[in-house]
């Protein structure tokens, strides 16, 4: 299971570089997700809460929206829950629209004994709602559909955002793997920090204690592949 090393993260301070309706809708899907993310593991509010090391009430808080939870926070809850980072995109039981993905099953069988078939999947550019986090953070999901053991999305961090406060580090399962295309974004390591321009990329063992941080004067966008061990 994940584990995180941070504490409640107070808000970064900087002005969020994202439209205002984001912000109003955003946060509310999450906090309603994990929710329901919660409820389906049958683990108790209060049960979460120590696991995170923070109060029922900042749980119930991050449930109801009125609070974002910071992008250590969110992979946290996740990994408290044992459900993937993709669960969060897939807000469609929490009373949002579902997507006008038009899957395209394969034409051939699986063959008996074998694992179960993959099928085509198209998502439009626009269907999937990215996830509004602490600081204006935001998270969108770039597969069409959740893959087992894989998480693929795309963050983007706001001048002066970070993914934890207080020099806080994140550990988590997997491997990722990370492109920037677009603007600025240091990778903070407890002994050692990587800047990060567009067209630059970065592998690293997400267990290795890491903080993103955009210390530009732009937004930074990155693409990244998480693929879990």
């Amino acid at each position: 299971m994940p584990t995180d090393e941070i504490a409640p993260d107070p808000a970064p301070g900087a002005a969020p570089d994202v439209a205002g309706v984001l912000l109003e809708t955003g946060h509310e899907g999450v906090g309603a997700r994990l929710r329901e993310l919660r409820l389906a593991s049958g683990m108790s509010l209060r049960a979460l809460a120590r696991e995170l090391g923070i109060s029922a009430s900042a749980v119930s808080q991050i449930e109801r929206g009125a609070m974002q939870p910071s992008v250590g926070r969110l992979i946290a809850m996740v990994g408290a829950l044992g459900v993937p980072l993709s669960a969060v995109f897939d807000t469609t039981a929490a009373g949002a629209s579902a997507p006008a993905s038009t899957p395209v099953p394969t034409p051939v069988p699986p063959t008996e004994g074998a694992a179960p078939a993959i099928t085509t999947a198209v998502v439009r550019a626009g269907e999937v709602a990215p996830v509004v986090l602490e600081g204006g953070v935001l998270f969108r999901r770039l597969a069409p559909r959740p893959v087992d053991a894989v998480d693929f999305f795309e963050s983007t961090y706001p001048p002066g955002a970070t993914s934890t406060a207080h020099r806080r580090f994140l550990r988590h399962d997997g491997v990722e793997i990370g492109t920037v295309t677009q603007g600025e974004l240091t990778v903070e390591f407890e002994d050692e920090t990587v800047v990060l321009s567009a067209g630059d990329a970065i592998t690293f063992p997400c267990e290795r204690g890491h903080r993103m941080i955009n210390r530009g004067s732009t937004r930074a966008v990155a693409t990244w592949l998480i693929v879990h061990r």
